[in-house]
Parts: structure tokens; sequence; C-alpha cells
């Protein structure tokens, strides 16, 4: 069968990482990264980096976006994520990805599974708002990175119900969702995300 995509879904892996603001995605893709040979790519590290990056086309536009607790137009994040993964599959022969923080909007989800690869499933980490505000509070007092302050932490609490949330409804039709509550230890998440893993990547 042939694929259209940039990648083949039969040679190349991809686990969406989704959660609200502060779910421990970050934490628990480093422990996945570690035992399944995945590479983490983080959206917002990768815009963070481009951000940055002397010269970049898109730094200023990104961090407005960032800043606002906006979702960045998905043309840029898609392109990084799709540069990062050519590179990593050339030079380090890598097949298995974890994105992380993405698709943040049903349009995202849409364009990279029609451009770049579809994805194998969705790891969903599900967190009552309170538990990740006092999280995210803390994070910020020695993070330094400009959303996490309490007014861009409620922008995105809003984003992430209005835009995020539908995201994973939807792939929930598709039966590609598996929740994992994250509002316990770092260990027992771990655990049940081993029991899912285990499953998908037989």
């Amino acid at each position: 069968m042939t694929h259209t995509t940039a990648f083949d879904p039969a040679d190349i892996i991809v686990i969406f990482i989704l959660g609200g603001p502060g779910a421990g995605k970050g934490t628990q893709c480093t422990n996945i990264k570690n035992e399944y040979d995945f590479v983490h790519l983080s959206a917002g590290d990768l815009l963070r980096e481009e951000q940055k990056r002397e010269g970049s086309t898109y730094g200023e536009l990104i961090q407005n976006y960032i800043r606002d607790g906006m979702i960045v137009p998905m043309e840029v994040t898609i392109a990084l994520i799709e540069k990062t993964m050519k590179e990593m599959i050339e030079n380090e022969k890598k097949t298995r990805f974890l994105i992380d923080g993405f698709p943040r909007k049903m349009d995202q989800a849409v364009r990279f599974e029609e451009t770049v690869v579809q994805a194998k499933v969705v790891l969903y980490f599900d967190c009552p708002e309170e538990v990740l505000l006092k999280r995210l509070l803390k994070r910020g007092e020695t993070s330094q990175r400009i959303d996490d302050n309490i007014d861009t932490i409620k922008k995105r609490f809003q984003t992430f119900r209005e835009t995020s949330y539908p995201v994973i409804e939807a792939f929930k039709q598709q039966n590609k969702v598996r929740q994992i509550s994250s509002d316990q230890s770092i260990e027992d998440v771990y655990a049940d995300v081993k029991v899912v893993l285990d499953e998908v990547l037989v």
C-alpha cells in the first residue's frame, strides 16, 4: 500500500502525548524515552528553541503567541516537528517518536496525520485543574518560563478546554486514546503508562 505522508506508518511509530498544562507530560516522556527507545519531541521546547535561534524567521511570532498563552500557527509547529523527525531518522536511525503537547487543535491533528504520519495512539494524562494550578505555580518559582504565571496559566487552561480537549474527543472516536490519571505519584502514573505501551507496541 502506498502512503502519501512524509513517513510510512509501517516504519515509524508516533505517539501523541496530551494533557493539560502541568499534567506531567515531560516527566513521563523522559521515562518512556529511556526505557522504550523513543525520541521525545516537545512541541513547546521546539518552539522555544526556534524562538531563541539567531536569524529565525518565526522567533518574534512564536514569542508573542507563547506569552499570550495562544497556540502558535500549525504550519510553524508541524514544520519544526517534521524537520526534527527527519534528522533523527536519517542521522540516528530512530523509528519511535513521542510528540508531547501536540496536536493542540483539531486542524493540527488532521494536517499532521495527512502530511507527516498517522499517530499509533494518544496518551492522555488527565488531572484536575486545581492540582495542575498548584503544580504550575510551584514550577513558576524556579522555571523562568514566561508562561508560568497565574494569568497565562488560566488562559492556557481555557485554551486546553476549548480547543485541545475536542482533539482528545475526536481521537476517542477512532479508539486511539489511552487515558491515564496523572493525579497520583510519578511512579504510579508510569506503571499505568507501561501497561498501555506494552499493549500497543506488541
